[in-house]
């Protein structure tokens, strides 16, 4: 499924690919985006021709640079969007997925935040780990870290199945 959202992006912005950074851009921008994230960076990066070094730190960068926001402020933003008639949805939405995944992470602390983000699995990754543990009220600077190395550990992954199978699959 991340294969054809990241070719519906890289068709939306293919225009500013023949920009200088262009396709930099667009995996920026990628990796920014919860769900996708850097997982989704890495899949654009391959499917662009954009070289594995850049497109790793590029990817990193984006996917790492909401992380602090989401920590310091998705608890306020939850409580208002449970509290309006618009977003209530949403909230139970995101409150639901807390509760489906936040077992390991309250189980194994701070290593299962590492590896809930650096397995690259469908639903896990930096957006919602940082989430679950915003809920959970770890503390922000070990999450952040956490998060950091577990975001370090899927690139890893991620690298070689983009620039390793996928790059053998798609030539």
């Amino acid at each position: 499924m991340s294969k054809k959202l990241v070719n519906m992006i890289i068709s939306a912005f293919g225009g500013i690919t023949g920009m200088a950074f262009g396709k930099e851009i667009i995996v920026f921008v990628i990796s920014l985006l919860p769900i996708l994230e850097l997982r989704g960076g890495l899949i654009a990066a391959a499917l662009l021709g954009v070289d594995p070094l850049p497109s790793y730190l590029i990817s990193i960068v984006g996917n790492l640079l909401p992380i602090p926001f989401i920590l310091l402020l998705i608890n306020k933003i939850l409580d208002w969007m449970r509290n309006s008639k618009h977003f209530n949805k949403i909230a139970q939405w995101l409150d639901k997925k807390v509760e489906k995944h936040k077992g390991q992470i309250e189980k194994y602390g701070y290593l299962g935040l590492v590896l809930f983000v650096g397995i690259p699995l469908p639903g896990t990754g930096a957006w919602t780990g940082s989430l679950i543990a915003s809920v959970l009220e770890m503390d922000r600077k070990k999450t952040f870290l956490a998060v950091v190395v577990g975001v370090i550990m899927a690139s890893i992954i991620m690298m070689l199945l983009s620039f390793g199978l996928l790059a053998n699959i798609i030539k």
